[in-house]
């Protein structure tokens, strides 16, 4: 069966080859740990975790390999571990801040159903690979020293821009660009910069003296690298040898093409000399939430920490795949409460069966650009077959399904693990709504603030909107 994707650099949909079919090979931008991760950062997880299930079905589990980073040195971590653990070195609290929200996103993504990547590497533990790409680059006149920064040269890279698809001079005027004395040009970015007092250091490269710490997008170039082509070499045939210090899929939110992978592609074919650094650009599209962008401000940012205190990991995933990943999602309650009930019954009927073969429309869909709407459409259409007591269609479901990471668990599990607050009376919810809209619209607000008091008694918030009233489960 022939795999497609949607390549970001060619804008087009092409037919996947890996490099070296007997090892397939997939970078992802994975989490900067100084805060829970939030829903739009479950998004990515969950759907590259869908493209590692469908690479290691076509070529074999034991011929992927799968690399998501954990980023543990930032600028935003400093700030944050300063001003959680204010009385603690800067070091120490930084650990500390680190070591707690990467044991949490651990626990958070494998409730979503997702499978551990084979390496998930923290940035820290690849220094000396980063101050030796960051050697490579100054070598090869890419990059240059000046006040004890190393910045890449944008000038350098002739066609910097390819992945964005725009010119030098857009990018200027669209970005927030740094102005520094360190720098020759506008569009230059830091590779390599002193530390500040009491931050994480280590010795500079290019035989700067002050110690220092890395850039952002010098972390994933290095540990890419390192982990997909370094350590991969007893594993290439002859036929892998042709693409030295390329590999197959680099993947991430869109919100990375500019600048992090445009930036990553310049350091890492700059430094090896090659024609690409990755050949397909996968990158998911953003999330909303009840069709608003998601902010603190708002009162609309959730974490996946706090999501899965009401709703099982599995009604959170149904949802994100509802929706093409490269499409915008809106994320909303009604949705969620929909794969609920959708997973209730494709748990009741599969209760006794094993998984069975593999229906074709599913894998097709899914070798079609990961179409996840697609795929579950034809997972709708087993239900229905499964519900006539087609046993064969129940085995066929449950295969399926379980190849996206759905029906992960017995029937028995999922009934014991939906948190008691979501197991309500939904029909007396939605006559209740509909007798308030009736008392508002009557002007008797008396009634309209009882009726809002009783569904509130049993754990439901309405909200009232241009578009009508919705309701959610109280958080």
């Amino acid at each position: 069966m022939e795999l497609k994707l949607y390549d970001t650099l060619t804008r087009e949909k092409r037919i996947f080859t890996p490099l070296d079919p007997s090892n397939v090979r997939m970078y992802v931008c994975g989490p900067t740990v100084y805060d829970f991760a939030h829903i739009g950062n479950a998004r990515p997880v969950i759907v590259f975790d869908v493209l590692f299930r469908l690479l290691r079905h076509l070529y074999g589990a034991e011929h992927v390999t799968y690399v998501r980073n954990i980023t543990d040195v930032d600028d935003k971590i400093n700030a944050r571990a300063a001003e959680e653990y204010p009385a603690l070195p800067l070091n120490e609290a930084i650990r500390k801040v680190t070591e707690t929200t990467e044991a949490q996103f651990r626990q958070d993504v494998d409730a979503l159903g997702c499978l551990p990547p084979t390496f998930q590497p923290r940035a820290t533990e690849h220094i000396a690979e980063m101050r030796t790409l960051i050697e490579r680059l100054i070598k090869s006149g890419n990059a240059y020293v000046e006040q004890e920064h190393v910045l890449f040269s944008v000038a350098s890279m002739p066609d910097y821009g390819k992945l964005a698809r725009r010119s030098l001079d857009e990018m200027i005027a669209g970005a927030r660009v740094e102005v520094a004395p360190y720098k020759r040009a506008p569009m230059d970015f830091v590779l390599w910069k002193p530390s500040k007092p009491g931050e994480p250091a280590w010795p500079s490269p290019a035989g700067i003296k002050a110690p220092g710490r890395p850039g952002w997008h010098i972390e994933c170039s290095a540990m890419s690298d390192k982990l997909l082509w370094s350590n991969a070499l007893s594993k290439l045939s002859e036929s892998g040898l042709a693409h030295p210090h390329q590999f197959d899929i680099h993947g991430g939110g869109i919100d990375l093409v500019f600048p992090h992978h445009e930036n990553e592609i310049a350091q890492s074919r700059s430094a090896f000399h090659t024609p690409a650094m990755a050949n397909f650009w996968v990158h998911n599209g953003f999330l909303q939430v009840e069709g608003e962008k998601m902010a603190k401000s708002l009162g609309n940012f959730v974490t996946i920490h706090d999501l899965l205190k009401d709703w099982p990991g599995e009604a959170i995933r149904l949802t994100m795949l509802l929706t093409h990943y490269r499409q915008p999602l809106n994320w909303t309650a009604n949705a969620l409460r929909e794969s609920q009930r959708t997973l209730d019954h494709w748990y009741e009927l599969t209760a006794d069966a094993a998984p069975g073969i593999l229906c074709a429309d599913v894998l097709g869909a899914l070798a079609d650009d990961l179409n996840t709407p697609k795929a579950t459409a034809s997972l709708h259409e087993l239900r229905t077959e499964a519900a006539k007591g087609n046993t064969g269609a129940c085995s066929s479901l449950k295969a399926s399904a379980q190849l996206i990471g759905l029906l992960q668990q017995t029937a028995g599990q999922w009934v014991s693990f939906r948190p008691a607050s979501i197991v309500i009376d939904e029909s007396k919810v939605t006559a209740l709504i509909v007798a308030r809209n009736a008392a508002r619209q009557a002007k008797n607000f008396q009634e309209s603030d009882r009726l809002r008091d009783e569904l509130a008694k049993m754990g439901v918030v309405v909200k009232d909107t241009k578009d009508g009233t919705t309701w959610e489960i109280a958080r």
